[in-house]
């Protein structure tokens, strides 16, 4: 994509945002408001990024794990609605650092996505088998730190293995790479394609969480309403019947064995006033 940035030092630590550091207008969405704002990258230098305000529809975070590369994305939008590009990047880290530094760093850079954008749910791709078990152990360790910062934050997680991406996304679950991609693009109204590959990744994990996310909390929301009405039904059939001051007055009179009680006969006068007695 257009506007791709370096990593954040000479170490090669750090991040690169297409649609966060491109300063032309077809990196983002027309639809989009954009502001700048300034933070402190991995080396403690000023960074200017452009980031897109707030909208009316769900916003998510998609989170493509891995320790030399970690794809990040920010898509907003609805089911039935189209939806808006509002960051996408990597997060780098060098293969020569110690591996707790190297997830501190995807760590810190994470929660400045977080900060940044204020997801409303984090999606992030679920594990499944591989020959290289190393790679394995990397994305796994990887992927725990989007997942302790949607507990820690208290946002919804959502777990999509890539054959539901695909499937969500093209309507395929075997599509390669280059499909997903152009689907992404034609999806969000991209120019150009997001690069890295683990960029794209990120966006069609978000892609994938507000069209099958939204319509799954919709069918949530409606079963526990349901439930909530079957219960309140189940309560009202168990519960008997208030009786009537008739009845309490009967049921009186006859506890205490047939003795002219006065609310015996108070209740009796009301009752043939209104010709209820029986």
């Amino acid at each position: 994509m257009a506007g791709q940035a370096g990593d954040g030092g000479g170490d090669g630590r750090g991040m690169a945002r297409a649609a966060n550091v491109c300063s032309e207008p077809r990196c983002v969405p027309p639809s989009l408001t954009v502001r700048t704002v300034e933070t402190v990258g991995a080396h403690g230098e000023t960074v200017a990024r452009t980031i897109g305000e707030r909208g009316d529809g769900m916003r998510v975070l998609g989170v493509d794990p891995g320790l030399t590369r970690c794809g990040v994305g920010v898509v907003e939008g609805a089911p039935g609605r189209p939806l808006r590009l509002v960051a996408v990047g990597v997060i780098r880290t060098p293969s020569g650092d110690p591996l707790h530094q190297r997830l501190l760093t995807i760590q810190t850079e994470l929660e400045d996505w977080l900060h940044d954008h204020d997801p409303d749910a984090i999606a992030v791709e679920r594990m499944f088998a591989r020959g290289d078990v190393s790679t394995i152990m990397g994305t796994a360790q990887a992927s725990a730190i989007p997942m302790l910062a949607a507990a820690r934050r208290g946002l919804p997680l959502a777990l999509h293995t890539p054959s539901e991406v695909k499937a969500a996304v093209t309507g395929n679950g075997r599509a390669d790479k280059a499909q997903v991609t152009s689907m992404v693009m034609r999806v969000l109204g991209l120019d150009e394609r997001p690069t890295p590959a683990d960029a794209a990744d990120a966006l069609a994990l978000a892609i994938c969480q507000v069209w099958r996310g939204g319509a799954a909390s919709r069918l949530a929301d409606a079963v526990t309403d349901n439930r909530t009405t079957e219960a309140l039904d189940a309560a009202r059939r168990r519960q008997p019947a208030a009786p009537n001051r008739w009845q309490q007055a009967v049921a009186a009179h006859r506890a205490s064995g047939g003795s002219a009680h006065p609310a015996v006969a108070a209740a009796r006068r009301q009752a043939v006033q209104r010709g209820t007695a029986r």
